[in-house]
C-alpha cells in the first residue's frame, strides 16, 4: 500500500509517499481503507520538525521511532479481526490513529474510532476528530464552563474553530474570539459573540476580563494575558513556550496569586469522539476545511500548514490514490484481446 513516511527529522521535504506493507488486523482490531486524512500542526511541527527537540524524548532522539505520518482518518472497514463485535466490514468510520496518512490503517475496536457522522463526506469526517478532542482536553481543567466568559486566541485554527463551536453551542458559554482579519466573519458564524481582529485590536489592553483564556495556537503568554483574567481565572496554552518555560509558570501559579497558567495536555478520548459525533449530527458542530490536497501532495500541504495561514483544517484525499494503484480491468480491452487471439 502507499503511505506517507519519514525516516529523519527536518523540513516538509523529508516526507515522501512510499510503498509499505499493508497492515493486518490483529485480535480486536479493524482494518480501515482510508478515504481521507489530514495534515495537522501537531504532525507538521511536534512530530516531524527538527525545531521541537523536547518532543524527541518521546518520538526518538536521533531518528523517529515511528516512520509513519498523520493522525486523523475517515474510511471504510475492510476487514475485522477476531473478537470484534462493534464493527462490520463495510462500515464507514472515522477517528484518530497514528499513521493516518496511508491507504490502510488498523485501529483497535475500543480505540478512538466511531461510525462516520451521517451527512458528512469522508473529507469532512477526516477533518472532525483532532480539533474538538484537543479542545475538550485542554478546556477540561477550567470546568465547569457553563456561565463563564471565555476568550479563544487563535480562533481560526483547527483547535480554535472547534473550541469556539463547543463553547458556544455545547457548553453555552459567552465566547470572545481573536483571529486574523480574513477569518473574522467565519469565526463569528461559529458562535463567537465578539470577535477581535488581532492586527487591529489588542484584547489585553481594552480592560475586559475573562474567566478562561485559551491560547489555541500557543503564541501568546501568561504575562500579557494575566491582566485580562478575572480573579481565579486560568490561562491555558497549547505550547510549552519559549525555552519551555510554561510548565514552570504553571507550577508557580498553583501556589502564588489567584490567577493560574496551565499547559493544555492533548488527549484523545473515545467518549469525546462520541460526543462530537452527536454534535455534528445535531447540527451543533461542523468541520472547517481550508484546502484539500492529494496524498502525493503531502509536502505541499505540510508547507501550507507550517505557514501559519491555514483556517481550520487541511485535508489529504487518499481514496483516489488507492484506486490509481489498483486500476480496474478494462472489459472492452479484454474482449478485443480475446478476438485477436
Amino acid at each position: 500500500m502507499r503511505a506517507v513516511v519519514h525516516d529523519r527529522y527536518g523540513p516538509p521535504e523529508v516526507l515522501r509517499v512510499d510503498e509499505v506493507e499493508r497492515p493486518m488486523p490483529e485480535e480486536r482490531e479493524v482494518l480501515v481503507r482510508v478515504h481521507a486524512s489530514t495534515v495537522t500542526r501537531g504532525d507538521a511541527m511536534a512530530v516531524r520538525s527538527d525545531k521541537y527537540r523536547f518532543t524527541r524524548l518521546m518520538t526518538g532522539i536521533r531518528r523517529p521511532k515511528r516512520t509513519d505520518h498523520g493522525t486523523e482518518f475517515a474510511g471504510v472497514v475492510e476487514e475485522v479481526g477476531t473478537g470484534v463485535t462493534e464493527f462490520l466490514a463495510g462500515d464507514e468510520v472515522f477517528g484518530v490513529k497514528g499513521g493516518g496518512n496511508a491507504e490502510y490503517v488498523t485501529v483497535r475496536e475500543n480505540g478512538v474510532v466511531a461510525r462516520k457522522p451521517e451527512g458528512l463526506t469522508f473529507e469532512e469526517a477526516a477533518a472532525v476528530p483532532e480539533g474538538p478532542l484537543l479542545a475538550l482536553s485542554c478546556l477540561r481543567p477550567a470546568g465547569p464552563l457553563r456561565g463563564k466568559r471565555v476568550l479563544v486566541y487563535g480562533a481560526a485554527g483547527s483547535i480554535g474553530t472547534a473550541a469556539v463551536q463547543l463553547l458556544a453551542r455545547h457548553f453555552d458559554v459567552d465566547v470572545t474570539a481573536v483571529c486574523d482579519t480574513k477569518d473574522v466573519e467565519l469565526v463569528r458564524s461559529l458562535g463567537a459573540r465578539e470577535v477581535f481582529d488581532r492586527f487591529r485590536d489588542d484584547f489585553t489592553k481594552n480592560g475586559k476580563t475573562y474567566d478562561v483564556i485559551l491560547d489555541a495556537v500557543g503564541r501568546h503568554s501568561f504575562r500579557l494575558c494575566r491582566r485580562s483574567l478575572r480573579p481565579g481565572g486560568i490561562y491555558i496554552t497549547t505550547d510549552l513556550g519559549f525555552m519551555y518555560h510554561v510548565p514552570l509558570v504553571a507550577l508557580i501559579t498553583r501556589f502564588v496569586g489567584s490567577k493560574r497558567a496551565k499547559v493544555g495536555i492533548g488527549r484523545y478520548r473515545r467518549e469525546d469522539l462520541a460526543l462530537v459525533k452527536e454534535l455534528v449530527e445535531s447540527g451543533k458542530y461542523r468541520p472547517v476545511i481550508d484546502r484539500t490536497y492529494e496524498l502525493e501532495q503531502v509536502v505541499e500541504a505540510t508547507r501550507y500548514v507550517e505557514s501559519g495561514e491555514k483556517t481550520g483544517n487541511v485535508v489529504l484525499r487518499v481514496r483516489e490514490a488507492a484506486s490509481r494503484e489498483q486500476p480496474q480491468p478494462d472489459a472492452t480491452h479484454e474482449e478485443e484481446e480475446e478476438v485477436r487471439a
